[in-house]
């Protein structure tokens, strides 16, 4: 049976958003409204709780967050979005966006928004203020429009997530890249993983590359002209993916990611989604430490919330090359046991900020075979 997608918090703030400014603007209730999300797949959206206040400006509705067949904590939630007119007849639009009760705020560096700010990330922000922009000059409104986003049961919710953790407090994070939620069992990565490794030797390939995704794609790009769309994509399922490439024959593997995915590696973590296990910053801590990190700048790495941020703190600390020839010595152990002789496998970590972490020793070699093939 086909799961069905849903539609991020993302695009259920976008869809409460434009709807209540369009109610503003209009002086008229809409039960109703369609946005298109970053996808290009349209979003038909019940609005729930409307409270339209003429009077003083203002209004404010609820989207319910739908994730389709995806088991997700926030499916069922009201996101709500409550737009006020803060001036009128200006010289040009002013659209300010911040979150409310629910919607967390950050409170460390590191993450996709900066400290202070509500837990919106860019790409859902873009979309709420497309979405009101749309609808104001349509009107020809010009002036300043407040927009906060706001969830009631958010913070309730935000305990069964990683938020805490993260730096992220008092409630959930607004997401989305693409708009919506593409969902598939594991049953069905696995298959889909295991049909394109069929495909790659059926075309008599002897190496295979793989990646967990796209992300990193600009700096394969820009440091090797690597296109990781030529990688199988295998999600988090490293090592049931070393295990299929094994079985069907390949003579060498590929492996290139981002060190919040493979830093896992590095601890035998296999299968590399949170719910089976999150030490990245421990296990980079490991790796500093094993290097002569002090315990001082060894606090700040578990202290912080993301990679990227303790990569930081591990070069200003002068042991970055030490750190990541550490991490990459564990992470082909691990890569190397699973293997069991059968395969023989390179990789490349990186990172956004740093570009290049850490390369095995024939991974280049390996990276320009795959290339020139």
């Amino acid at each position: 049976m086909e799961l069905r997608y849903g539609f991020t918090t993302g695009s259920s703030a976008a869809a409460a958003s434009k709807a209540a400014i369009l109610m503003l603007l209009s002086g008229k209730i809409k039960e109703k409204i369609s946005i298109i999300t970053p996808k290009g797949i349209t979003f038909n959206a019940e609005i729930k709780d409307i409270d339209l206040d003429l009077k003083n400006f203002k209004a404010s509705c609820a989207v319910e967050k739908n994730g389709g067949d995806d088991p997700d904590i926030t499916t069922g939630l009201l996101i709500y979005s409550r737009v006020s007119v803060e001036e009128r007849d200006g010289d040009e639009l002013i659209i300010d966006i911040d979150g409310g009760e629910g919607v967390g705020r950050v409170t460390m560096p590191g993450l996709d928004q900066p400290v202070g700010n509500a837990a919106i990330n860019s790409v859902p922000r873009k979309m709420i203020e497309n979405e009101v922009r749309e609808v104001a000059e349509l009107f020809d409104f010009k002036g300043k429009i407040k927009v906060v986003i706001y969830v009631p049961q958010g913070k309730e919710t935000a305990k069964k997530t990683f938020n805490e953790r993260l730096g992220i407090i008092d409630g959930i994070s607004i997401l989305g890249t693409s708009g919506i939620v593409e969902p598939m069992s594991d049953q069905a990565l696995l298959d889909t993983i295991r049909v394109e490794l069929n495909q790659r030797k059926a075309l008599g390939e002897e190496i295979i590359a793989i990646t967990p995704g796209n992300y990193g794609q600009e700096f394969m790009l820009r440091a090797y002209g690597y296109q990781l769309d030529r990688s199988v994509k295998c999600s988090n399922f490293i090592g049931d993916t070393i295990d299929m490439a094994a079985s069907m024959g390949f003579k060498k593997m590929l492996l290139t990611g981002h060190i919040g995915k493979l830093i896992k590696l590095s601890g035998g973590i296999y299968n590399t989604h949170s719910k089976n296990g999150d030490a990245r910053m421990e296990l980079l801590l490991a790796a500093a430490i094993k290097v002569g990190i002090d315990a001082k700048e060894g606090r700040k790495i578990l202290d912080s919330v993301s990679t990227e941020e303790g990569i930081r703190i591990i070069k200003e600390a002068g042991c970055f090359d030490a750190a990541m020839d550490q991490m990459m010595d564990k992470i082909m152990y691990f890569l190397n046991k699973r293997a069991d002789e059968k395969i023989s496998i390179e990789c490349i970590v990186y990172s956004n900020n740093y570009g290049l972490l850490s390369k095995s020793d024939g991974a280049e070699e390996l990276l320009y075979s795959l290339m020139n093939s």
